[in-house]
């Protein structure tokens, strides 16, 4: 299948699904899952996808000595997936309602991939909550919930989940530009109410939405650092209305293999 070349190898971190009150059989675990359209979508361009399990350093069952730094060695990339609300506290506030309190134990997993990946020199991609895990990774904070703290804002999540759509405004001068500068369709799926809200270190904005919340951000500095707020992985083929998501993941996969 992939001929004499080796396959680029990219990890996705996990979603964590904590044990819950009261719950029978399975629920009563810690379950880590991959949503499978962004493992499809990552797929795609006949790449080996594995989930990054988190690595307990004082696990009842620590059966070797793997730790996050040896998957970050031997994987090409990282993809950091959707899903809870970073955690207000990641980035000095506290939450300012019980449900925006997110996940500190995702937190901490995905910001020590987000260390060593970036130690290891290898190229990241964050996708919604992995936009803003990046951002609070160089130091930058958010708004906790976007209806609640930016007046004037559009709906950026509604009950059609991953058949909400709104524009993105691409900066000129960024990669969303050059990679997507001559295609049609600057719609993109919509899934959030947290957002970036002050720009973490040596992080450039890539795009806005209509009411100026911040929907892509990159890294300037070397190696291949970016995030976008939107589900790339929700973008049916051939819809000339959204943005083609497809120069974006073949430049990070490209910068894999380098």
């Amino acid at each position: 299948m992939f001929g004499r070349r080796r396959p680029v190898i990219i990890g996705l971190s996990a979603r964590i699904f904590h044990p819950e009150v009261g719950a029978a059989g399975l629920r009563t675990k810690t379950l880590q899952v991959l949503e499978q359209s962004v493992a499809q979508w990552a797929a795609s361009r006949d790449t080996l996808v594995l989930m990054v399990p988190s690595v307990l350093q004082d696990g009842a069952l620590q059966r070797s000595n793997i730790r996050v730094r040896d998957y970050a060695q031997y994987l090409d990339g990282l993809i950091l997936q959707g899903g809870a609300d970073v955690s207000p506290r990641a980035y000095g506030e506290e939450p300012l309602k019980p449900e925006w309190r997110g996940d500190p134990v995702r937190d901490a997993y995905e910001l020590e991939l987000v260390h060593e990946f970036l130690e290891a020199g290898k190229p990241i991609l964050g996708i919604c909550r992995g936009m803003q895990l990046i951002n609070v990774a160089f130091g930058g904070s958010l708004y906790q919930d976007i209806p609640a703290l930016v007046p004037g804002a559009i709906a950026h999540e509604t009950p059609q989940y991953d058949r909400h759509r709104h524009e993105v405004a691409l900066a000129s001068d960024g990669w969303l530009q050059r990679w997507n500068g001559q295609l049609p369709g600057r719609q993109v799926a919509s899934i959030h109410h947290q957002a970036v809200k002050r720009l973490g270190r040596d992080l450039v904005v890539e795009a806005t939405a209509p009411d100026g919340i911040v929907e892509a951000i990159r890294h300037t500095g070397r190696g291949f650092v970016f995030g976008v707020q939107w589900h790339p992985e929700f973008h049916p083929p051939g819809d000339d209305a959204l943005l083609d998501p497809t120069p974006m993941l073949d430049a990070f996969l490209e910068a894999a293999r380098r």
